[in-house]
């Protein structure tokens, strides 16, 4: 029998490659999207808005009244700001963590009913080394992923005993279509108070658009969903953010934050 996943945010970038990914793997895959997006054959789409606990309520029920199983979640969808944090509207902010935290966390409370029933399922949540470590001019963007971070291991400890399995990853730098839709904080007041923005905005898209590949995540990721007892995280990333991890945990923070803000440029 075919194990059941649900992508969230499939339309481009990482979901996108990860629905072909699972699809080519042999998963019945279900995919979310907020409007049309260029299809993937064998991928199962579905409209869901995660900031709308009802839209995501009424998706899952879809998928269990086809599929009577759930076995695979993926928390995918998500956006950025970039811009200083003292001129970035606080609406914009709510509407960030909206999506990047509280979006998956209308998804995991509509499926954790049905892996409770079932004994068993897997929770995978894309965070990001941003969600590890404050960056620069990426401070709301931080703050959702950090706060992810924290929902989920409390989460891992709260459904061990239902034999639901939690997996964050934190990929790097990846060339999608995520620095292209980055909100920006603009304007002359802000670039007056922080002319250094636009370098460190600009180095920080660089390193994006050199970055790995999505298909590279989305195979990881297929693998992780194939383990029978898959780490409780897995950084992806190259080699000079991936060591930037294990720096911050084992330097003193004001060495740490000194080579931050040489690599930045703040």
């Amino acid at each position: 029998m075919k194990r059941v996943v649900l992508i969230t945010g499939v339309s481009s970038g990482f979901g996108h490659a990860m629905a072909t990914a699972f699809t080519k793997a042999g998963y019945t895959v279900y995919g979310t999207v907020r409007r049309p997006a260029e299809p993937v054959s064998g991928v199962n789409y579905l409209y869901m808005e995660v900031t709308r606990p009802e839209s995501v309520r009424q998706a899952v029920e879809e998928i269990m009244t086809r599929e009577q199983t759930l076995d695979v979640v993926i928390n995918n969808a998500g956006g950025g700001i970039g811009g200083p944090l003292e001129f970035t509207p606080v609406e914009e902010a709510r509407q960030l963590l909206d999506v990047n935290f509280f979006g998956a966390l209308n998804v995991i409370q509509a499926v954790l009913p049905v892996m409770r029933r079932q004994k068993s399922g897997l929770l995978i949540c894309l965070s990001s080394v941003g969600g590890l470590m404050g960056l620069p001019y990426q401070g709301v963007y931080s703050a959702s992923k950090f706060a992810l971070e924290g929902y989920c291991q409390a989460l891992r400890l709260e459904v061990r005993s239902c034999n639901i399995k939690v997996v964050v990853v934190n990929p790097g730098d990846f060339a999608t279509h995520f620095t292209s839709n980055r909100k920006k904080i603009e304007g002359e007041s802000c670039l007056s108070a922080y002319p250094g923005y636009p370098v460190t905005l600009d180095l920080i898209e660089k390193s994006e658009q050199n970055g790995l590949k999505p298909e590279y995540l989305a195979r990881k990721i297929v693998r992780i969903a194939g383990k029978q007892n898959p780490s409780e995280r897995y950084i992806l990333a190259m080699p000079l953010q991936r060591a930037s991890v294990y720096l911050k945990r084992y330097l003193p923070e004001r060495l740490f934050t000194a080579i931050l803000r040489n690599y930045y440029k703040t």
